[in-house]
């Protein structure tokens, strides 16, 4: 199993960036397996460089995700994420399949969304049971903190992402600035929790009471049926509750445990010191930012 490391220089001072993003020129040495110890290692920099200030919030997505790819490695087992940045992900390594540039890749796909995608791009695919150690897993995030803990879900399939996620050596993010928070939850956005159907509007009501403090409110997620508005349900066949909140969560790791305890609570969106690197796209170009 190819294996892959992120060394970092120290950081240096950019005035034009956020007070709470860090801008670090990042090498990423890939490493081949034990096994080909002659071969020289591979060398890749990534560094922020200029973008036209008119690329659309997709433009900034395809940017990151093309960085993103720029770890992956011949001989990989990549966790494949779920939602619009994860899907430039996918469509950039079945590209670069298609040209003979890599080979040998397995990917893990995260939501039946990705996997059909993955499918129709000719990437071979596979499962957590039959690869439990996974190299390098690329996903997109919904909010970023500067401690590059991370809001996920928005797109319903949370809990395989984090199961994927949590198996892989590595975990790269790729976003848009306008993921970049304060404090998680400081979006106004939802913050997912994936509960099961039975009795959901039992912890509907005890995850509210949960963050009162934080002027949460808790909403079923619904979508758009034939007969009307109906429940959003997972792959899991489990229902999200989506948290909202007034003011940023202050303690995440304390938050993740107090929503966890609750009988009926499947997963949480809350994706704590799981990232290695997250590569940001934005109006001064793409940065990658790491801990």
């Amino acid at each position: 199993m190819a294996s892959l490391s992120l060394l970092s220089p120290p950081s240096t001072n950019h005035h034009h960036h956020d007070h709470h993003r860090r801008h670090l020129s990042t090498r990423l040495i890939l490493r081949t397996p034990p096994f080909n110890l002659r071969t020289p290692t591979k060398t890749f920099s990534i560094t922020a460089k200029s973008a036209p200030t008119s690329l659309t919030q997709d433009d900034l997505k395809k940017l990151a995700a093309d960085k993103a790819v720029a770890y992956v490695q011949s001989g990989m087992i990549l966790g494949l994420g779920t939602g619009s940045t994860a899907a430039f992900v996918v469509a950039k390594l079945g590209q670069l399949l298609s040209t003979g540039q890599l080979s040998d890749i397995i990917g893990i796909p995260t939501s039946k969304r990705t996997e059909e995608q993955a499918k129709s791009l000719g990437i071979p695919l596979s499962v957590l049971d039959d690869h439990p150690k996974i190299d390098l897993a690329i996903d997109g995030a919904d909010e970023v903190d500067p401690d590059l803990n991370l809001v996920k879900g928005r797109g319903g399939a949370l809990l395989r992402e984090k199961m994927v996620e949590a198996a892989s050596e590595k975990f790269v993010v790729v976003a848009d600035e306008t993921k970049l928070v304060s404090g998680l939850g400081g979006s106004g956005l939802a913050m997912p929790v994936e509960v099961v159907q039975f009795c959901w509007k039992y912890n509907l009501e005890r995850l509210r009471d949960l963050f009162k403090e934080e002027g949460c409110e808790a909403k079923l997620r619904l979508v758009q049926g034939g007969g009307g508005e109906e429940p959003y349900v997972t792959d899991n066949n489990n229902y999200i509750v989506d948290l909202y909140f007034k003011n940023p969560i202050k303690d995440g790791n304390a938050a993740g445990r107090e929503i966890s305890k609750f009988e009926g609570v499947v997963e949480h969106g809350l994706f704590l010191d799981m990232a290695n690197a997250v590569i940001i796209a934005g109006s001064n170009g793409v940065e990658v930012m790491t801990k």
